[in-house]
């Protein structure tokens, strides 16, 4: 039987840097204070605060539990490889080369982990779709985004709340706006940041021509509370009631109940319409408002910071990030990391994940290359 000691231990070392990059040190130490507060009988008389410790227990006890398994695992093969020496039984291989593939795997899954970089990578993720040019195309194309994400989240079991949509002239969306729960749904979604480009034969076209569209996508990470971090004055800001639409879904409301409110300083504005009164409308509109803010102030000291450090190579809100061709020949591609497929029609449904991996791997490796030397 060949040696597989080699095998385990990069294995192991694998899993070790995991352990450092999930900082598990860190969460065993933090998990006793959880389990303490879960504990506590006042829990639930504030529901968000007990949302937020139940939700930060599951994934820090998650986290370790997948260490530890993965862990184990690699004991029993170790144990098994060691067993097989001793009798000289070289009909475990097989058991152990099915072992390492399965623990390989996980880890592959695993070390995904390692690409967030972003400080609120593992938050919830509001997200607004514009249609820009190409007319009817580009609203119909809006909407076709609107239902590839929902189908991704779908695929990942996120959360998919619609709060606003506004519907198009003749077909599709104008705009839309939607929040995507789930953890790392920020960190993911952050690859889709920026212009997508559609070319396909026009079905609103009598003489079936070719036509190009573009759709914007724009995506901030999404707090439930974030009264410690922004300081809106309501003096500052213009609400509207307006009647919604149906294009929301079956639970939107067709009262005066839809809420648009506009940050007059920095010109932000967000609707809702989604929920069962203008209340709940309103409650949620300023949520998004304050996600939107913090995002904006972050993005001024990055890029005050930047301003400072010199003058670098970034792709900026209006650049298109990737295409989608429907004809003549069949293919998306991501312009950034250079990732493509053939397959559009999965990818429309919702395969998005090698594309929002290969984005991650591009954007670390841009970050490597920028570290002085």
């Amino acid at each position: 039987m060949r040696d597989f000691s080699p095998d385990i231990g990069k294995l192991a070392g694998r899993l070790d840097d995991a352990g450092r990059y999930l900082r598990a040190d860190e969460l065993r130490s933090k998990l006793p204070r959880l389990e303490s507060e879960l504990g506590r009988p006042d829990l639930w008389d504030k529901p968000d605060e007990a949302q937020r410790i139940t939700r930060e227990y599951g994934q820090v006890k998650g986290d370790l539990d997948l260490i530890d398994r993965l862990g184990g695992a690699l004991e029993d093969l170790r144990t098994l490889f060691e067993l097989g020496v001793e009798e000289g039984d070289d009909s475990v291989e097989s058991e152990l080369l099915s072992g390492m593939v399965v623990v390989s795997e996980e880890l592959d899954r695993l070390e995904l982990r390692s690409l967030f970089t972003g400080e609120h990578d593992e938050s919830d993720a509001v997200c607004e779709i514009h249609a820009k040019d190409g007319g009817t195309d580009a609203q119909d194309w809006a909407q076709m985004l609107v239902r590839m994400y929902n189908r991704w989240a779908e695929r990942r079991g996120f959360d998919f709340e619609i709060e606003e949509v506004s519907e198009g002239q003749e077909a599709g969306i104008l705009s839309a706006s939607f929040i995507v729960r789930g953890r790392y749904a920020n960190g993911l979604l952050a690859s889709e940041r920026g212009m997508h480009r559609l070319v396909r034969i026009s079905p609103f076209d009598s003489q079936a021509r070719r036509q190009t569209s573009f759709a914007a996508v724009s995506v901030v990470p999404f707090f439930e509370d974030l009264s410690g971090e922004v300081d809106i004055d309501e003096k500052e800001l213009r609400i509207d009631t307006y009647r919604s639409s149906g294009a929301g879904g079956q639970h939107v409301n067709v009262t005066d109940s839809a809420v648009r409110i506009t940050h007059l300083p920095t010109g932000t504005v967000v609707a809702v319409q989604n929920e069962r009164s203008q209340f709940q409308n309103k409650a949620k509109a300023m949520q998004i408002l304050a996600s939107k803010l913090a995002e904006l102030a972050r993005q001024t000291r990055a890029a005050e910071m930047s301003e400072l450090a010199g003058p670098k190579a970034l792709i900026g809100w209006g650049a298109q990030i990737r295409s989608y061709v429907l004809a003549p020949y069949q293919q998306v591609k991501d312009l950034r990391s250079g990732f493509e497929t053939g397959n559009v029609s999965a990818v429309l449904d919702g395969d998005l994940d090698s594309f929002m991996e290969a984005f991650l791997r591009w954007r670390r490796a841009g970050m490597t290359d920028a570290e002085p030397e």
